[in-house]
């Protein structure tokens, strides 16, 4: 009975012999370049598409700075030296209407608290808070010339960088009892060296915008004696606004010879409130989405 035992192992060899002869087919399939494409990497990654697997901006990172690749000058009114230079400031300049002073000392509290050093800091802190939305921010004067610039010079400044807007910071020295904040845009001028005619229309964008970003950051009101109360007028008699040729306002915060509003204009925590106004409404009018 030993002749089954004896069949047994060629049976086992060819079972044996089975899996492996599928194994190198398989193996020489693959070297053959017969077996089945190999599937795509999984990060998707293609040399071949532009911008294939490279990062792009986030919803948040565009939040964060909305004002990137912008361009803003702010110009801080006046010159804390100013008044030691009155030959200067008495030159002439030529600003299309007519000719007026290069450029004055400014106005100030009656506890002798200067506009230009009030104008300064509001300046450098609207500066400040621009930067961190991501704009390009220029000063006309940084408290480091002897004097002006003249208003000229200003307005170059702003026109030479091709600002998307300007914002010129005062405080106004009317009489007391006028209160009150309000927003100067240009009229239509075209006249010698004067011509804004391309940016009254996105300068009272840039005034309105102000206007309500200033009083909801402020708490105060539009002046109650320029204005009409709705807080923005324009003028054709200021070398800064005619000469512009670029978005451009002026901003008198407050009136510094009366009583109330100095009290607010004097307050270092009030001013950073107020820059933080400017910083809003710039933000406005240049993220601002038109028809």
């Amino acid at each position: 009975m030993t002749a089954p035992r004896r069949r047994r192992v060629p049976l086992l060899v060819f079972a044996l012999l089975v899996p492996l002869c599928l194994t190198g087919g398989l193996v020489w399939l693959s070297w053959n370049g017969s077996g089945p494409a190999p599937r795509p990497a999984a990060d998707g990654g293609n040399e071949g598409s532009p911008g294939a697997g490279s990062p792009t901006p986030s919803a948040d990172a565009t939040a964060r700075r909305p004002l990137a690749g912008r361009t803003v000058v702010i110009d801080p009114g006046h010159n804390l030296t100013n008044h030691r230079h009155p030959e200067k400031m008495s030159q002439q300049v030529d600003i299309g209407t007519t000719r007026k002073e290069c450029d004055t000392a400014g106005t100030a509290t009656a506890s002798g608290y200067a506009e230009a050093a009030f104008t300064l800091d509001v300046a450098r802190h609207v500066r400040a808070e621009l930067e961190l939305r991501g704009a390009t921010v220029r000063l006309t004067q940084n408290g480091d010339r002897p004097w002006g610039p003249c208003i000229d010079e200003r307005a170059a400044v702003g026109n030479e960088a091709g600002a998307d807007a300007v914002v010129s910071v005062h405080a106004d020295g009317a009489g007391e009892g006028n209160r009150g904040f309000h927003v100067i845009a240009p009229e239509p001028v075209d006249r010698g060296k004067a011509d804004t005619t391309a940016v009254v229309r996105p300068s009272e964008r840039l005034g309105r915008a102000l206007v309500t970003a200033f009083g909801e950051a402020t708490g105060t009101r539009p002046s109650t004696y320029a204005g009409g109360r709705d807080g923005l007028v324009t003028r054709d008699d200021l070398g800064g606004l005619n000469l512009s040729r670029v978005p451009k306002v002026f901003l008198e915060c407050g009136n510094m010879r009366d009583p109330q509003d100095a009290a607010l204009l004097t307050d270092p925590a009030w001013r950073e409130r107020a820059a933080h106004g400017v910083t809003e409404g710039v933000t406005a009018f240049l993220t601002e989405t038109r028809p």
